[in-house]
């Protein structure tokens, strides 16, 4: 029998970004107090792809349309993180959010750069809320 200890045991923040590693679809966004509006990282068929602590959203033909890293703290109510885009309008800046992950599904709420980081997962002006599904091999 083999005991398990604390020694070998991730912590959260390590057990959440192991989760996270994958392609995801997003199904929902929600910003500025709008379901659904039409933004340019949201395309039919595109991908958020999260390897190690970098993050990718490109379409199904390949192209990029948002990449950069993330900084995860699942230690914090609710649980943290920090979005650094790497291009587009928001490129270098950090962008506080707060983030739920539940399986296959994953949810964030972010603010600008320079906001308080959100605390609740319903959007006013200057937040928006992002939600995804874990895409499966084959299916």
């Amino acid at each position: 029998m083999v005991k398990s200890t604390s020694s070998t045991q991730l912590n959260p923040t390590d057990t959440d970004l192991a989760a996270l590693q994958g392609s995801w679809k997003q199904v929902r966004i929600e910003a500025d107090g709008i379901s659904d509006p039409s933004d340019g990282f949201t395309v039919a068929g595109a991908l958020t792809i999260i390897s190690a602590k970098r993050f990718k959203v490109q379409t199904v033909d390949g192209v990029v349309l948002l990449e950069g890293t993330f900084m995860l703290d699942a230690t914090t109510k609710p649980k943290s993180i920090t979005w650094i885009d790497s291009i587009g309008p928001d490129a270098g800046k950090q962008l506080p959010a707060s983030y739920t992950l539940d399986g296959d599904s994953f949810v964030f709420i972010a603010a600008d750069e320079g906001a308080p980081r959100p605390t609740v997962f319903h959007t006013t002006q200057g937040l928006v809320m992002r939600s995804f599904v874990r895409c499966r091999q084959g299916g």
